[in-house]
């Protein structure tokens, strides 16, 4: 399972700061929307200077004009782009067909397909390379797509990512669906310690258990029990 980090501020020197912080525990970073209205192609080529071995999705969320659009951020240099599965089917078949000339790779973002589990079925003949459930970071119920997985999921063979306010608290009812990717945002960037918090979401998407903790030495016990004698 792969986790993908999202920077969806408008400062960029900051959302650089915390990316070189995180980078090895991300197998994509995204430029997400706000960057991208704040700072346009120019986060993209910034990214890419900072990290050119690494996997870069810019968030598009294109829904008209998808070759010019797709045309501008491969030369920056992205590896993916995202397309509105709520639009037309031509645009999405453009954008696809645009994206694979510049091998370049679309994920389909269902937040407003009105039939998800028809655009899960058609997503693969127009050409998208993965999907995304995406369920907007405000609603109150962050696991409230949940209730549509299955239809999503029987309807399509491509890789699925998840994008909704996962947390500590809900990690695990996640990964029971088998995502085959996960996407935090200000769950890692607002962290106090954006490093650990990244590491500790790295590590339940490749099933690594954590460390434990070291077991204190025969001095450290007889120390501590003479400080509570002491109390």
């Amino acid at each position: 399972m792969k986790l993908q980090i999202s920077f969806d501020l408008t400062d960029l020197d900051r959302a650089l700061e915390i990316a070189a912080q995180i980078h090895e525990y991300a197998d994509i970073l995204e430029i997400g929307t706000l960057l991208i209205y704040a700072h346009g192609t120019t986060a993209v080529e910034r990214f890419r200077e900072a990290f050119p071995d690494k996997v870069l999705l810019t968030d598009t969320k294109i829904v008209d004009r998808g070759k010019e659009s797709i045309a501008l951020f491969a030369n920056a240099q992205t590896d993916w782009v995202t397309v509105m599965a709520g639009t037309n089917k031509n645009v999405i078949h453009a954008a696809c067909t645009a994206a694979h000339e510049r091998n370049k790779k679309v994920v389909l973002d269902m937040i407003d397909s009105k039939e998800i589990g028809q655009s899960a079925l058609e997503a693969k003949n127009l050409g998208a390379d993965a999907l995304l459930v995406h369920q907007p970071y405000d609603v109150e119920e962050p696991l409230e797509f949940l209730d549509k997985w299955e239809m999503i999921r029987g309807n399509t063979d491509l890789p699925i990512f998840i994008s909704t306010r996962i947390g500590r608290d809900n990690i695990e009812d996640i990964l029971n669906v088998k995502p085959d990717g996960i996407i935090l945002g200000r769950t890692i960037t607002e962290a106090e310690d954006p490093r650990e918090e990244a590491k500790f979401f790295y590590n339940k998407c490749k099933g690594i258990e954590p460390e434990p903790e070291p077991e204190a030495s025969e001095e450290e016990v007889e120390s501590a029990e003479v400080l509570e004698e002491e109390e």
